[in-house]
């Protein structure tokens, strides 16, 4: 314990009384630790940095957010290794750290500039990069960091001027890496896909229970992490942060999600789907944290807690760069041939272990407000006791990959995010027709409510159908053996938690464009049903189950029109074509 205090202090005296003596003072500093650097100070204190500092950092700019000004990163390197290229031809692990994504939580802003001024004027060893680039995006929500007040967290402690979780048009950019709406998120995306990051960190302040800690983590789910990394992520990487955060004075839990109201009741893992940034970057192999300090503790509080654990990330990335490297290039491989793949998730209620977690008591007691009960929970009483904590998940639904999908040239919003993702595309030659599997969609249901501009979809079921379907010069063909197998899967898969389909995409497919007048269709009817025996059968049947429709004159015709060859196939058709079997496509050179 003496020796955990003494380094606890020497690390209190690195990180924060030489600086003063520097020169090189963050605004966070010189305000006594209590405010966040804005968009334009952030800018300009890399900017003096890179000027005085260029053979160790380099601030490079990768197009603008939806507000028109600069999303800017920010590469620190000890050999001068600024791009891509260079990083990996020596063999270095690149770390890339995403800040205030919602900028109201913006303790790994301020974080991450003393970080970054500690290794470069050497208050810190800059052995700590040997092995590492670091690629940080100082501010990412650009619009949302300019639109700062007092009071846009109503639950948190500080800073004095609190950016807003909004991005210029109202998105919040934490659910937008599936749908890639915003150009932030167009960004990010060419800054990830041309970095391609080993460890990946998200920096935010925590909502919900009250507890000891200042620090909580969100660790990419390891039952949906590739399993090379995921071995090395629960046995490795986690143990050797969570020792590390308690030696440097800021004791780590799990994020806690509760499993009801306090955190008594247990703790589940959160699973970030792809619209998540740690969801996005596990769909390309790449091990991702959410940090997530807590609310009511301080701000400087926050921002030593978040130094603090960017500086154990970079200690083990450091010391395990071959291996953490050697494990990402393996998932690669395996995935580009990988098969199967789960689409669904959900808690696994029967698996999980004991933590110790430190809390305080939670009770209840009369609002002097609302005059009702009301959940407190009493810091003049904490608590050490174990909880479960639910850290499995299963899949609920998988698919088997096709050779190939088929997408029409119309569809341009997943073509370009597909290329935006770096996914190898080829286009047809000419027009054919091919036999093709076939999505119907059945039984969706979808959201009453916009949420992030979107009625999304949340439940649905398909039925699937081979057809001659038509396909034409200029379509595109996307064959998923590539790294970025799993990413064109859960895009392209209507099922999938986050795919196109449930974000909307699709929806024109699920508007019927033919119709039918009754009077007229009734003497076609009739002749169709003395035709079709079997239909007709099946229409006496149902009306002799269903006094419903044995009442409706229309839905007795519509059931014979949609059984009918008056019926359009494409209604409710999902356009992205599964190819299943080997064959020689003419596709252009």
């Amino acid at each position: 314990m003496k020796h955990r205090l003494v380094a606890a202090l020497f690390f209190f005296f690195i990180s924060y009384l030489l600086p003063a003596q520097s020169g090189w003072l963050t605004p966070f500093e010189e305000s006594g630790r209590k405010e966040s650097a804005s968009y334009r100070q952030s800018n300009d204190f890399y900017r003096r940095l890179s000027e005085v500092y260029p053979g160790k950092i380099k601030v490079l700019q990768y197009g603008e957010a939806d507000i028109g000004k600069p999303i800017r990163l920010v590469v620190l390197s000890k050999d001068g290794y600024f791009s891509p290229a260079e990083a990996r031809k020596n063999g270095k692990l690149v770390f890339m750290i995403m800040n205030a994504i919602h900028p109201g939580e913006s303790c790994g802003v301020d974080a991450s500039m003393m970080l970054v001024r500690d290794l470069v004027t050497g208050r810190l060893d800059d052995d700590l990069l040997e092995n590492v680039v670091f690629c940080i995006i100082p501010i990412y929500n650009v619009g949302g960091s300019l639109n700062r007040s007092c009071c846009t967290r109503a639950n948190q402690q500080g800073p004095v001027q609190q950016g807003f979780r909004g991005n210029a048009r109202n998105l919040d950019l934490n659910r937008d890496f599936a749908k890639a709406e915003a150009l932030n998120t167009h960004a990010f995306i060419r800054m990830y896909q041309s970095w391609k990051p080993e460890l990946f960190l998200d920096t935010h302040t925590s909502d919900g229970a009250d507890y000891q800690y200042v620090m909580t983590l969100i660790s990419t789910q390891k039952d949906k992490l590739h399993p090379v990394l995921a071995e090395y992520l629960s046995n490795d990487l986690e143990p050797a942060l969570y020792k590390s955060m308690k030696e440097k004075g800021f004791e780590m839990t799990p994020y806690v999600f509760s499993v009801k109201r306090t955190p008594e009741s247990g703790i589940r893992a959160f699973i970030e789907t792809p619209r998540y940034s740690t969801g996005y970057t596990a769909l390309f192999n790449t091990i991702g944290f959410v940090s997530e300090a807590h609310m009511l503790k301080s701000f400087e509080e926050r921002v030593r807690g978040t130094y603090a654990l960017i500086r154990a990330i970079t200690e083990e990335a450091n010391k395990d760069a071959e291996e953490i490297i050697a494990r990402k290039k393996e998932a690669d491989r395996e995935v580009s041939r990988q098969e199967q793949f789960d689409l669904n998730w959900e808690p696994d209620t029967l698996h999980y272990r004991m933590i110790d977690f430190k809390g305080y008591e939670a009770s209840y007691r009369k609002s002097r407000v609302t005059g009702l009960m009301q959940l407190y929970y009493d810091q003049s009483k904490p608590f050490t006791r174990p909880v479960r904590y639910y850290d499995s998940y299963r899949a609920t639904d998988s698919v088997r990959k096709p050779v190939a999908y088929i997408i029409p040239q119309a569809w341009r919003e997943p073509v370009e995010r597909l290329k935006m993702n770096g996914v190898k595309l080829y286009r047809m030659d000419k027009d054919t027709v091919l036999s093709l599997h076939c999505y119907y969609i059945r039984d969706v249901k979808t959201l009453d409510f916009p949420w992030e501009g979107h009625y999304a979809h949340t439940d649905l079921r398909v039925e699937e159908e081979v057809q001659e379907i038509p396909v034409y010069m200029g379509d595109y063909v996307v064959f998923p053996d590539q790294e970025s197998n799993r990413y064109i899967v859960e895009m392209l898969e209507p099922r999938a938690v986050d795919s196109w389909f449930r974000w909307n995409f699709f929806d024109e497919i699920l508007m019927q464009k033919e119709y039918f007048s009754d009077y007229v269709f009734d003497i076609s009817a009739e002749e169709i049903l003395r035709k079709d025996e079997v239909l007709r059968l099946r229409f006496e049947e149902k009306k002799a189950q269903d006094e419903e429709f044995a009442r409706s004159k229309r839905k007795q015709l519509q059931f014979i029109y949609t059984h009918s060859p008056y019926y359009e196939k494409s209604h409710q058709r999902y356009p992205v074509y599964r190819l299943t079997e080997i064959m020689t496509l003419p596709l252009m050179n």
